[in-house]
């Protein structure tokens, strides 16, 4: 089949290989871009282990917390001269308020703007002539706890609560709140830093393990060992992915001495009893959005032709 050249450049941002052995892998697999990540990986020759959303949009994600919960929220636009707009700032900031009462997307959509007779949705529709360009509200997530704190943290904020990256962790206890929140917020800061793909092994996405298993025992049958010593040498490799991409499991980026699994156990003597991370959302700009590059057409073109 005829592999295009929109496919390779597809491949090679998805694992960072170079442009002939992102055609040879698709052509090897008959066009499929997942089967083609999988066969560089098994020769070695990603660069990246797992797909990651490709940033196009701009604008700014925006959190706010209550007592027992908080949100977060994505609003786009077409350029980031706007996310330093007052006025687009400030609608990013009220749709984080609605947030925090609706929580779901659909319906921080549909609710009424504060101030206002309209709805979320149709302000933003609005604005668009104020502002001058394209904006859209994409999407919002809550966390809470029934006892306990929700923490929030925002990277590379250009004014409070706003910026390109928002983070909640939710930790349940009856301890002190203010030393929860304090170490919620660390772990807050950990998650924007490492993106885990979940919060336990149990949680991971058990299509995602099977194929890791998988890949991992391809690379180990190359070594031409039996059967029962692969299979060991695949359950060390899983239990090191889950280190790399289970948030407990992970070293804490404050202190890798620590799994944080281990630094909240430490925390709790602060925290004066035992405390549980519930849950955790992260919220990058434009994650999962394609972005145009038409100055690598030509490059791309050319090594398809090849």
């Amino acid at each position: 089949m005829s592999i295009s050249a929109a496919q390779v450049k597809e491949l090679r941002e998805l694992t960072g290989a170079g442009m002939m052995d992102c055609k040879a892998a698709l052509n090897e697999t008959g066009g499929d871009m997942e089967a083609a990540v999988d066969w560089l990986r098994k020769k070695g020759i990603s660069k990246a282990d797992k797909k990651a959303g490709r940033t196009a949009a701009e604008g700014l994600i925006g959190v706010d917390a209550g007592v027992r919960e908080a949100v977060v929220v994505e609003v786009n636009s077409e350029t980031d001269f706007v996310a330093r707009n007052a006025a687009f700032q400030e609608i990013v900031n009220n749709v984080a308020k609605v947030a925090l009462a609706y929580g779901n997307t659909e319906a921080v959509a549909a609710a009424k703007y504060p101030g206002s007779d309209k709805s979320v949705a149709d302000t933003i529709k609005d604005a668009v002539g104020t502002i001058g360009e394209n904006m859209s509200f994409r999407r919002s997530a809550k966390l809470s706890v029934s006892e306990g704190v929700v923490a929030t943290y925002v990277h590379n904020s250009v004014v409070d609560n706003l910026g390109k990256l928002g983070v909640l962790v939710a930790i349940e206890t009856t301890g002190n709140h203010d030393a929860a929140r304090a170490f919620a917020r660390q772990v807050a800061m950990h998650v924007a830093a490492t993106n885990p793909l979940a919060l336990t092994p149990d949680e991971v996405d058990a299509t995602h393990v099977e194929r890791e298993k998988a890949i991992f025992a391809d690379q180990a049958r190359e070594s031409g060992k039996p059967e029962n010593i692969i299979e060991k040498m695949v359950e060390g490799r899983m239990r090191k992915f889950y280190e790399e991409v289970v948030l407990l499991k992970q070293a804490f980026v404050l202190n890798p001495d620590l799994t944080v699994e281990a630094a909240l156990k430490d925390a709790e003597k602060q925290i004066g009893a035992p405390a549980k991370i519930t849950g955790y959302i992260r919220f990058a700009l434009g994650e999962g959005i394609e972005k145009e590059e038409s100055d690598f057409a030509a490059e791309v073109a050319a090594a398809v032709k090849g």
